[in-house]
């Protein structure tokens, strides 16, 4: 018996010092933020989810207020309602990474916790192939804006998201008359989307490479992310790999996101972000 009881009393011993031990971790753990702002180009600003050649901020994944998006801010605001009103929609509609820069520079001017960046559509889906931005001028271009958000707000989490696979567009619509006009006609990136039904190798070869240029700028931005360190994540590519389908875009563009298309954008970044 005495031995047992021994046993018994290391046994207690050991499971409070791993106890105690855990405290700290568990007290560590980041609250949710008390404000964000979204970084980012016409994806972010809701651009044609709710009007025709419009931004409709309140659709936005990331910041907007429309329920049955359910974007971040929204999910945020069940866990701290202290976030409500302070969700700051700092993108533009035709942003590329050269202007990550100053939008930067918004976030930290408004002091926020939290910032969620998806940038890099643009700088594929260009005029055409050739003028594309280049990996190098690509990733000095996110560096730069990381760098400004981590000087200003260096407790400030931030959600780097993945470009959305722009051939998984063209592979989806190809086969819609309407989908081929809006393109045509309102000349929507073109650099993938040019000539959307030929076979021929040189223009399955192009869509090849431009989908490569998406997945280089993927990987720039996830290490990116890594270099920046704990305060940074990348959502390994679950937004590049998701397999949206034609009706989760607009049919005046068949380019950006509808309501539909925000609330799975929404759904899958916020899942494989902070999820608070």
């Amino acid at each position: 018996m005495t031995l047992t009881r021994r046993a018994l009393a290391a046994l207690a011993s050991a499971t409070a010092l791993v106890l105690l031990a855990a405290s700290p971790a568990v007290a560590a753990a980041t609250p949710p933020p008390n404000s964000m702002a979204s970084l980012g180009d016409s994806i972010t600003r809701g651009f044609n989810a709710c009007g025709w050649y419009s931004d409709c901020t309140s659709r936005s994944f990331s910041t907007g207020d429309y329920s049955s998006v359910n974007s971040h801010y929204l999910r945020i605001r069940v866990v701290n309602p202290n976030i409500q009103g302070r969700n700051y929609n700092d993108a533009k509609t035709g942003a590329k990474s050269a202007d990550m820069y100053g939008q930067a520079g918004s976030a930290v001017s408004q002091g926020v916790e939290y910032v969620t960046m998806l940038i890099g559509a643009n700088d594929a889906c260009t005029s055409s192939e050739s003028t594309m931005t280049s990996v190098a001028t690509f990733r000095a271009n996110i560096d730069s804006a990381l760098n400004r958000i981590k000087a200003g707000l260096p407790n400030a989490r931030v959600a780097v998201i993945s470009i959305p696979d722009i051939y998984r567009l063209w592979y989806v619509g190809q086969g819609s008359s309407s989908a081929r006009t809006a393109w045509s006609l309102f000349g929507i990136c073109q650099s993938m989307l040019a000539n959307p039904t030929s076979t021929s190798q040189t223009d399955v070869d192009r869509r090849a490479r431009v989908r490569q240029r998406v997945i280089d700028f993927n990987t720039q931005l996830a290490q990116a992310c890594a270099v920046y360190g704990a305060n940074c994540d990348f959502d390994d590519n679950a937004v590049f790999n998701y397999p949206f389908a034609l009706n989760q875009v607009s049919t005046w563009d068949y380019f950006h996101p509808n309501t539909s298309g925000q609330a799975v954008l929404a759904s899958i970044s916020y899942a494989n972000g902070f999820g608070w």
